[in-house]
């Protein structure tokens, strides 16, 4: 059958179209709404959720025979506060600017329903290779989400991508760079990423029907 299946390639393609953990489960969103004001801070989180629930779901699912059934989500807890104390401090060590933006977000990492979710329901009744494979494609579906509304939020809020302009041609005032895009502040504020998101449900729904509930 080989290494990798079509079984295999379902647990990473799956939960980036018709089992989003956003779009379709609903899950993770106060991240989605808090940190995708810059498109910088939604690709690092993307990033760090990637790392600690691809690692996290290969470390429950190692130890899922010798963990006891009542002390289990304390185990799993322990296991994803280690990894986001690692990914904190190396965003300390390495982008410390970008460390403060995040600030408590790196750390409610711990508290995402998607990564305790995952833990539960599929690592602690699976493989390593088939929970790394879960952990990762339910990652990449956060992710994409996240650097969507990071996208069109930055975009369309600052006229950047990345903080570099790409709306407008800049012009010089009395020294100063100007640019020709006139921010939309309502884009920068929480409620707009809702509203995204809202957006995508709804054309995610529009094209396959079947996710429409009865």
């Amino acid at each position: 059958m080989g290494l990798f299946s079509k079984k295999d390639a379902k647990l990473i393609t799956d939960p980036l179209a018709d089992n989003n953990p956003i779009t379709i489960q609903v899950l993770g969103i106060c991240s989605a709404l808090a940190i995708t004001a810059e498109l910088k801070a939604s690709l690092v989180m993307a990033i760090a959720v990637i790392f600690v629930l691809g690692v996290g779901n290969v470390v429950i699912s190692l130890m899922r025979n010798i963990i006891p059934s009542k002390i289990r989500i304390i185990v799993q807890l322990i296991v994803v506060a280690t990894l986001v104390i690692i990914v904190d401090q190396v965003l300390k060590a390495f982008a410390y600017e970008l460390s403060k933006t995040l600030s408590v977000f790196i750390g409610l990492i711990i508290t995402n329903c998607i990564i305790m979710g995952r833990f539960e329901a599929f690592a602690l009744g699976n493989g390593p290779w088939k929970a790394f494979l879960d952990g990762i494609g339910n990652a990449l579906g956060y992710g994409v989400i996240l650097i969507i509304v990071g996208f069109f939020r930055e975009l369309l809020g600052s006229g950047t991508l990345f903080g570099i302009p790409v709306l407008g041609d800049a012009i010089e005032k009395t020294g100063v760079y100007k640019y020709g895009y006139e921010n939309n502040g309502f884009m920068l504020m929480p409620p707009m990423a809702l509203i995204i998101v809202g957006l995508l449900i709804w054309a995610q729904r529009s094209k396959n029907k079947d996710l429409i509930e009865d």
